[in-house]
């Protein structure tokens, strides 16, 4: 049997990090090895101060960093070389899986030779937002596919759509292109998804691995992050500088206020719109952020120490 193992990073971890551990003990397609990499030990420890939980699991591997140390592509890589595993599995501490196949069936694509990357389906929890639930919904539909170089042409940036909140990777090809970006401040994810697709390789939404996962962003945040994400598109012109992300967007928020006004919660489009004002505003700043004082990208952005590392 093909080995895996599960890479977590891991920051001021919560219950829900628990559940995760928990869970993928139980999975039908078995674990290796579960390999932490946290930040700020301090936190971490205070968590787990008094505490058996991790005694019970002999298959953890928990390396802890600074938070200066972090990076979105580069820890990750570092993780990666901790592990000897044919396949691994990138997750967060807040993605819990849904049940006990996730990693039988998140695997399915690459054992069966149809794809050398593949991603798992986000759903919303019970306590999200209806908006939240329709931005899972749309961005994680019921319909597995397979998705190859082709597919740039109908799918636009949709096509190396990937998330690194549920995805797994077949170690041989990921250390054939060269793995995760060592320095990045978001998207680690696509900018290795679409070198996948240039290499001729496909990459798999198997929509039925699936895990609880959503956020509860303020209008600050959502801008923030957006921010984030248009430093990383600024970045990476050769990637994004080809396809526009502003269509998949508006069709978005389109879709969403529909569908507020098909469930009767019409009241809530104003707070959409607001929002989306709110995302496009730290999209469109964050990819002219080389234009902007240091000072003010430092307020912008939602990973600090990242701009600490580039001074």
């Amino acid at each position: 049997m093909k080995t895996v193992d599960v890479i977590i990073p891991t920051y001021k971890p919560t219950g829900k990090l628990k559940r995760i551990i928990s869970m993928l003990e139980r999975q039908t397609y078995p674990v290796e090895h579960i390999i932490l990499i946290n930040t700020e030990e301090k936190y971490f420890n205070t968590f787990f101060y008094g505490s058996t939980f991790l005694e019970q699991y002999h298959n953890l591997v928990i390396r802890h960093i600074s938070k200066y140390e972090f990076d979105h592509g580069g820890t990750r890589r570092m993780a990666v070389g901790l592990s000897h595993a044919d396949y691994f599995i990138c997750m967060t501490d807040d993605a819990v899986p849904e049940d006990k196949y996730l990693v039988q069936n998140l695997l399915k694509p690459l054992l069966e030779g149809k794809a050398v990357v593949s991603y798992g389906r986000q759903l919303a929890g019970r306590h999200c937002s209806e908006m939240e639930y329709f931005t899972r919904k749309f961005n994680y539909p019921k319909e597995s596919k397979i998705k190859t170089k082709k597919n740039l042409e109908d799918m636009g940036i949709k096509a190396f759509f990937c998330s690194n909140v549920c995805a797994a990777y077949d170690r041989r090809i990921y250390d054939k292109l060269g793995g995760f970006i060592k320095h990045t401040i978001f998207n680690e994810d696509m900018i290795f998804a679409y070198h996948v697709l240039m290499a001729d390789y496909s990459i798999a939404y198997a929509a039925d691995a699936r895990v609880v996962h959503y956020h509860r962003y303020s209008n600050l945040q959502q801008l923030k992050r957006n921010f984030d994400l248009g430093v990383s598109q600024a970045d990476h012109p050769e990637i994004f500088g080809k396809i526009s992300s502003s269509a998949e967007g508006k069709k978005l928020v389109l879709e969403t206020a529909a569908f507020l006004r098909k469930n009767k919660k019409a009241g809530q489009i104003p707070g959409l719109f607001l929002t989306s004002f709110y995302k496009y505003l730290g999209y469109r700043l964050g990819k002219a952020y080389k234009k902007l004082p240091r000072s003010l990208v430092r307020k912008l952005t939602m990973n600090e120490n990242y701009w600490k590392k580039e001074a």
